[in-house]
């Protein structure tokens, strides 16, 4: 069974949505420099990785066009097997796999209801 492992949220005033999202949930946004600022949802250890059970974190984005909405990343075994699972089910494929630097590959697809996910796959 394939499990959520963050999600997605885009922004149009980073430090705005920084400041939410801390104020209102108590989050820890770290500054990556890079595009993506990761939010921890729960208390981590040394190696950023979640010391609860269950818990996923989310990363914060400048948003790319006015209609993109918050997306759930997925992780599978086989980016390559999902996709092909994806379009056999009556699904698209929006974005095609690409590096995430040294953490993986990364695509994204839309369901049969049109709602965008993210499907990951570790290196």
């Amino acid at each position: 069974m394939s499990k959520v492992t963050h999600f997605h949220i885009p922004v149009d005033d980073m430090k705005r949505a920084k400041k939410f999202y801390r104020d209102v949930f108590g989050w820890d946004v770290e500054d990556t420099g890079s595009a993506f600022q990761i939010m921890k949802t729960a208390p981590v250890d040394e190696t950023g990785k979640s010391t609860e059970p269950g818990a996923t974190y989310g990363a914060l984005f400048k948003r790319q066009k006015p209609d993109e909405a918050p997306s759930l990343v997925i992780e599978v075994p086989s980016i390559d097997e999902c996709i092909k699972r994806v379009k056999e089910s009556g699904g698209k494929l929006v974005t095609p796999k690409g590096s995430v630097g040294l953490f993986g590959l990364l695509a994204e697809v839309r369901d049969t209801e049109g709602n965008l996910l993210g499907i990951f796959q570790n290196t």
